[in-house]
């Protein structure tokens, strides 16, 4: 029986979060030998708030680094740059064509970084448009994402719909993987673990930059056991195992932290010892040999797109 497609991303607009590896990365490990896997760099979606070239480049190289130190083999998965996959942006701009200014106002992701005050940029706007191009143009069948993510795939098989209805029947409809088992992550102000929020916990960063990251989460001291630490720490390590921890160190909220920033750096030690072993020349070969890959799979869709919008003459 041949194998679901699945289709995974992260943005390389910053290094990695314990956030981005326990709520995507990690679960991704886990199941992507069950599937037809290919893994995005999402590197034009990370232009809607970033803006430094050199810094686009860098981080570009750094998630293939973080995807092949947290265990994907790139043998098994098609580990591809979006931007190298020029159909992406074609479909898009189609996909735009089929949907309402209103409808992509009602995008979670855009109300929320508006309400932060962030620039309300047109790429932005236009962000969920492109995540649907990034799903449709490979059939995907999966899209592994947790729950507030959810929102992204129901634009996709909108999206899908509305071309369907007056091009045919071209695109399948994508489903989401709820990653049930992954609450959300919270960060270091207890809000979700974002980099926009620079409330981050870095994946690879030194001890030291571990254990202060750790210090800085903010601690309720009204509570016997500081929630925001407690929810970090159960995510990293069984409930069982450090309950007693917390039942014998209430009130003391700095010898739980050196516990956590412990435990997190028994946990990244090794990736991190492996992602320093890779190199420039192995990451670019990675991407290059994912780029044919996907672009393949992308313009013999492609090519069905166009004959049924009508520009292939």
């Amino acid at each position: 029986m041949q194998k679901k497609r699945l289709l995974t991303g992260v943005q390389p607009s910053g290094a990695l979060h314990i956030g981005n590896y326990l709520g995507a990365l990690k679960p991704f490990v886990s199941i992507y030998g069950e599937y037809e896997s290919m893994l995005m760099v999402a590197d034009y979606h990370s232009l809607t708030t970033l803006k430094d070239s050199g810094q686009v480049r860098e981080n570009i190289m750094s998630a293939v680094r973080d995807y092949v130190a947290i265990g994907v083999d790139p043998k098994r998965v098609i580990i591809f740059q979006q931007s190298a996959i020029q159909a992406h942006t074609e479909l898009a701009w189609i996909l735009e064509c089929q949907v309402t200014v209103p409808f992509l106002m009602q995008a979670h992701a855009y109300k929320d970084k508006v309400a932060k005050g962030l620039e309300a940029n047109a790429g932005l706007f236009c962000y969920p448009m492109l995540m649907a191009a990034d799903i449709l143009i490979y059939d995907t069948d999966v899209v592994p994402i947790g729950q507030d993510q959810k929102q992204h795939v129901e634009y996709a098989r909108e999206a899908a719909a509305k071309f369907n209805k007056v091009y045919g029947d071209t695109f399948k409809d994508p489903e989401e993987m709820i990653l049930r088992d992954v609450a959300t992550v919270p960060g270091t102000d207890g809000q979700k673990m974002s980099k926009s929020y620079g409330n981050t916990i870095p994946l690879f960063g030194t001890k030291n930059e571990i254990l202060k990251a750790v210090m800085s989460i903010i601690t309720d001291s009204k509570g016997e056991s500081p929630e925001n630490v407690y929810a970090i720490h159960r995510l990293i390590k069984d409930e069982t195992e450090i309950a007693a921890l917390y039942k014998s160190n209430k009130g003391k909220y700095k010898v739980v932290k050196d516990a956590l920033a412990e435990d997190i750096e028994s946990l990244v030690a090794p990736m991190r010892e492996k992602r320093d072993s890779i190199t420039d020349s192995d990451v670019v070969r990675i991407l290059k040999d994912g780029a044919e890959r996907a672009r393949e799979q992308a313009e013999a869709k492609m090519k069905v797109v166009r004959e049924r919008v009508g520009v292939a003459l």
